[in-house]
């Protein structure tokens, strides 16, 4: 970011409180560039939810502040709210109404003049066009959720939030998603989503968030995440049957498994050394050979897992 941009989404000491004391945010901070993707993983009641909700104005703050291009979403609230779009998880949409006219009234709700152009180009992006007479009653799940995409970018937010959009959709619907947060990107809308499927974070975020108990426990850039945190695994093949690791490589770890023909050697890449030199010389000084070798990462899912219950 340049050092004179600022960002389009600042969170600061942001905390929410229900009654009875539960606390669903804990001091929160966060800060968003323009034309970010940020993926925000979390287990159910982790507080993603409460997150979206407070910065569209759904959910009142207990304490923080939270601005959306510079302005206020408490002071400026119509203003912060002209801004965003949001997906909701809940398919609530007026079931007597046409898609088209559904969409077009939602632009409305923005004080945004009518422009059948721009609602013509989000329903065709969401292979919607044909459908834009039907009533919303008569769609499928699938298409309902499309409806709620539309109904979201009918005013031309530059700030875009979904909440679990693909949630109990089909894979085609999936991939349409991630095709349209990608064209939108390029636009430079910046979008925030909050997922259950790793793949999606993996796929289109450019920083990946995990919140635990109501606090971001990580944000980290994709790549630099996957790095850091990141196990490697070296596969050996063996040419002889191995019926235990010797004593004398203990050390490192090692897992036999394929009744003994495999060797597995678990490394991280944060080290400066990973061993496997160490390993080869060992390997040598046993007379154990190989006849192939290959090396698996670990993915995102599990990166997840042992972040959440690290935190938990």
């Amino acid at each position: 970011m340049n050092s004179d941009e600022k960002p389009i989404l600042r969170i600061k000491g942001l905390n929410k409180f229900y009654s009875g004391g539960f606390q669903a945010l804990k001091d929160i901070n966060l800060e968003i560039e323009k034309g970010e993707i940020v993926a925000l993983l979390g287990p159910n009641g982790a507080g993603k939810t409460t997150l979206i909700s407070v910065v569209c104005g759904i959910v009142n703050p207990s304490s923080g502040t939270v601005s959306v291009d510079g302005y206020d979403i408490i002071k400026d609230f119509r203003k912060t709210r002209s801004i965003i779009g949001l997906v909701p998880q809940e398919l609530t949409t007026d079931s007597f109404e046409t898609v088209f006219n559904t969409v077009g009234f939602s632009r409305g709700l923005f004080g945004k003049p009518p422009n059948d152009e721009h609602i013509e180009k989000v329903l065709r992006s969401l292979s919607l066009w044909n459908k834009k007479d039907d009533m919303i009653m008569t769609l499928s799940g699938g298409m309902k959720r499309r409806v709620l995409i539309a109904k979201a970018l009918s005013h031309e937010p530059t700030v875009l939030f979904l909440d679990e959009p693909t949630a109990g959709v089909d894979v085609n619907l999936r991939k349409d998603m991630w095709e349209i947060v990608h064209e939108l990107k390029a636009e430079g809308v910046t979008i925030i989503l909050t997922t259950h499927y790793i793949e999606e974070a993996e796929e289109i975020a450019d920083r990946i968030g995990v919140i635990n108990n109501g606090e971001i426990i990580l944000m980290e850039d994709k790549e630099k995440l996957m790095a850091k945190l990141g196990k490697k695994q070296l596969i050996l093949d063996l040419c002889d049957r191995l019926s235990a690791v010797p004593e004398s490589m203990a050390d490192f770890e090692l897992e036999l498994s394929d009744n003994g023909l495999q060797l597995v050697y678990t490394f991280t890449t944060q080290r400066d050394r990973t061993g496997i030199t160490a390993l080869m010389d060992d390997l040598k000084l046993e007379g154990i050979v190989f006849r192939d070798l290959n090396t698996t990462q670990s993915s995102l899912e599990e990166i997840f897992v042992n972040l959440v219950e690290e935190s938990s």
